[in-house]
């Protein structure tokens, strides 16, 4: 299936472990062109190296998303790197500590929403000059439900989807499509399943118990979601939320 993604520019907050390294290089193959940050700058500079390997055009900076000048600059300087910006995907999150404190809070609103709200709003003058213009946020199914992680995690990923649908209301006149991605447990080296399986075994063996599938997803996974919900071949959705938990939630 050809999603259509050829010569678009995409841009990945976090795009290089994970989720958004997955996402990250499923665009590449696809065709597009591919910025990406995070604070590691030797992992940026090989995320970028590999995504080069495809034949597209790539890009990467080493920053900190909770600084509001660097965020908005990796954003122009991708533009002007790549040669303009159709897809934004906000994938940054803080780490999921499970603790009700006052720097949990500042955390997950700094990190998951300010730098969402941020990179949007960098990004929009030149959506709104793409003809296939999609923004992906990634949420959590502990967005949807009562879960282990803190109070604040999941009113943070909540706030992520109800700031995407409203988002697809206010820009559809504009054609810019905006949708929000829910992953369960995704596992993957350097991650925060793999933290908990050495360091809070009970707690991961009772997570995996509960999932009806009997396993973690794995990064590829969810990306393929985001891929798809950014792509031209999702032309007509907008304002969704899609889960990808292997049924886990029952909302």
């Amino acid at each position: 299936m050809d999603l259509g993604l050829k010569g678009l520019n995409a841009l990945v907050t976090g795009g290089t472990k994970g989720i958004g390294r997955r996402a990250a290089d499923m665009f590449a193959q696809e065709g597009a062109n591919v910025s990406v940050c995070a604070r590691n700058a030797d992992d940026v500079k090989t995320t970028v190296a590999s995504l080069e390997k495809s034949g597209v055009k790539a890009f990467g900076k080493a920053i900190d998303v909770g600084d509001k000048q660097a965020l908005e600059g990796w954003v122009h300087d991708s533009a002007k790197a790549l040669g303009g910006v159709d897809i934004v995907v906000a994938n940054v999150s803080a780490l999921a500590a499970a603790e009700d404190s006052e720097a949990s809070w500042q955390a997950q609103f700094d990190i998951d929403m300010m730098h969402t709200v941020r990179t949007v709003n960098a990004a929009l003058p030149y959506l709104e000059k793409s003809k296939w213009p999609s923004i992906v946020i990634v949420s959590s199914v502990s967005g949807r439900e009562v879960d282990f992680t803190s109070p604040a995690y999941g009113a943070f990923k909540a706030a992520l989807i109800h700031y995407a649908q409203g988002l697809a209301y206010k820009l559809a006149g504009k054609m810019i499509r905006v949708n929000s991605v829910s992953p369960g447990n995704t596992y993957f080296d350097g991650g925060i399943w793999q933290n908990i399986e050495k360091n809070m075994p009970d707690l991961f063996a009772s997570t995996l118990k509960v999932n009806p599938t009997g396993k973690f997803g794995t990064p590829a996974e969810v990306a393929a979601g985001v891929v798809f919900l950014s792509s031209p071949m999702a032309s007509r959705i907008s304002g969704t939320n899609l889960v990808i938990d292997g049924a886990l939630t029952v909302a």
